[in-house]
């Protein structure tokens, strides 16, 4: 038993292993042919690193990747892609920074207030996902997927000056107005005088949570049975509809909860300028640490420190979208180095069995020759 232990243990490092090994040396093979320095691009991502205000943004990124990552792996555990991450982060933040700036509390209650609207709002678009997988068996890609461009025209027109916009004068930037004081999340400021969000320490804490209501209560049991075979969940007394709906309301819950680091920390607004595609890198980041808390941190930190430090490549005279191609050579070893992985750990354990089977029947005719 120790021995299966140890090689599962060794099958799932081996995965993230040979994808980020793929990735680098794919990405130096493509700097090569490209003609540029294999080596020196690299070298510059890794003395960024050092420097502590690169060492803070990537941070500050990772929680934002890490609340997107957990958002996305709820629903890998359900056997669900919520492709619709993105939309569901964007409308969350626009709608609680609405709600944010238009009242005034006293702070914790007015960091609450804006936090629960963030995870309602989340919550309510995902859910229409759910909603249609639940009862009509829609397919929660086509209908997340669909739903992400429905949030961007969405926000676009709330966003409107004569709807829930502010126009800041003298700019063509529209906002939702600033969030008040009393609303800001509280950060950690370094020696060197710069801000970790302070959220951020909220989105690591929330994978503690994770991982507990998973492997540690009936619900997280059911979510991964109904994951593992919907009908063995339901022969054993296991609503699968209820499981896929709560589920995608979990999931767009945490995803609502993903632009927070960056609103409650530094913008304190919605503006045309919020980021894109966390969602999708959220992805990425829950493929790369293979569902798991802990994998998913690492695999944040390492995408944030592509996506933070290769912005010192454009000062060396290299183009940042090194990091860019980086990113996306990971995500194709990703997927390439776990399927050969997969099919390893099947081949290994069919030589287990083969070999048990083989030990128990020398020990059969052992006792049969001395009887």
């Amino acid at each position: 038993m120790k021995k299966f232990d140890k090689d599962r243990l060794l099958l799932g490092f081996a995965g993230p292993a040979l994808a980020l090994v793929s990735a680098f040396l794919l990405t130096m093979i493509v700097l090569a042919v490209s003609g540029v320095n294999p080596v020196e691009p690299l070298r510059i991502l890794v003395e960024q690193g050092g420097y502590e205000d690169v060492q803070v943004l990537i941070l500050n990124q990772a929680g934002i990747y890490y609340l997107a990552a957990l958002a996305v792996a709820i629903g890998f555990r359900m056997n669900l892609f919520n492709i619709g991450v993105d939309g569901q982060y964007r409308l969350a933040a626009m709608v609680s920074a609405v709600v944010g700036a238009s009242v005034e509390l006293p702070g914790p209650l007015h960091i609450l207030l804006i936090v629960i609207v963030a995870m309602l709002a989340g919550a309510f678009w995902a859910g229409i996902a759910g909603l249609l997988k639940a009862r009509r068996g829609v397919s929660e890609v086509v209908s997340t997927i669909m739903l992400n461009a429905i949030a961007t025209s969405l926000i676009a027109w709330l966003i409107l000056p004569k709807n829930l916009g502010v126009q800041l004068p003298g700019s063509n930037d529209v906002t939702t107005g600033e969030i008040p004081e009393s609303g800001w999340f509280p950060a950690l400021t370094t020696a060197g005088g710069f801000e970790i969000y302070g959220f951020t320490f909220v989105a690591f804490a929330l994978g503690i949570v994770y991982w507990f209501v998973l492997n540690r209560t009936r619900f997280g049991f059911d979510l991964r049975a109904t994951g593992a075979s919907e009908s063995a969940a339901q022969a054993s007394g296991v609503d699968a509809k209820k499981m896929i709906m709560t589920s995608m309301l979990i999931s767009g819950a945490v995803a609502g909860l993903a632009g927070m680091p960056l609103l409650l920390g530094e913008s304190h607004t919605y503006n045309l300028s919020f980021p894109l595609g966390i969602g999708f890198t959220g992805i990425t980041v829950a493929l790369l640490g293979r569902n798991s808390p802990v994998g998913i941190f690492f695999a944040a930190l390492l995408i944030a420190f592509i996506d933070k430090a290769s912005a010192g490549l454009d000062s060396a005279g290299y183009e940042k979208e090194i990091g860019t191609i980086m990113q996306g050579l990971i995500v194709i070893a990703v997927v390439v180095s776990y399927e050969l992985v997969r099919r390893y750990g099947i081949r290994r354990q069919q030589q287990k069995v083969g070999e048990e089977l083989a030990a128990g029947h020398a020990i059969k005719t052992d006792k049969e020759v001395a009887a």
